[in-house]
């Protein structure tokens, strides 16, 4: 953050890395109008709180659909989850019986500790082995889904 922002400091050392922290709250006070003490608030909340997603469209193609999105998007997770909802799909944040439709971005193999999936990617698969009907597909392919059918729809 220190780069992004321009300020200079020496790493891994306290007092430099206690200032660096400072000029980035006074920062990010400047820009946003809150105080230190509503930033000490906001810094334990969701960066885009779960009540900001709309509940699934019932006039959306896709409406029914229980979806969970896995991997790194091509786009910030709370705007593919908002156009999802607006699909008709209700979106949840775990693999579960309820599941209907898994979609899955980029894998950072880092962190799949040694695996070739995501842990939700597994899940879903056992699920489906098991006999529980879920489509795995690509965030491309999911969002061509979605304009197809809303082009279909409308």
């Amino acid at each position: 953050m220190a780069t992004t922002f321009g300020i200079k400091y020496q790493a891994h050392d306290a007092a430099e890395d206690a200032r660096c922290a400072g000029e980035i709250l006074m920062l990010a006070v400047g820009q946003t109008g809150l105080s230190v003490d509503q930033w000490l608030v906001r810094v334990n909340q969701p960066i885009h709180p779960a009540d900001n997603v709309p509940d699934a469209n019932p006039e959306g193609p896709l409406y029914g659909e229980v979806l969970v999105f896995t991997g790194a998007l091509s786009m910030v997770r709370h705007d593919a989850a908002v156009a999802a909802a607006n699909a008709g799909c209700q979106v949840d944040d775990n693999v579960t019986k309820h599941t209907t439709l898994l979609v899955v971005g980029d894998q950072d193999i880092r962190k799949l500790a040694g695996h070739e999936k995501s842990s939700k990617h597994r899940k879903a698969e056992e699920l489906i082995w098991k006999g529980q009907r879920i489509r795995i597909v690509g965030e491309s392919d999911f969002m061509s889904i979605i304009v197809q059918r809303t082009i279909c729809v409308t």
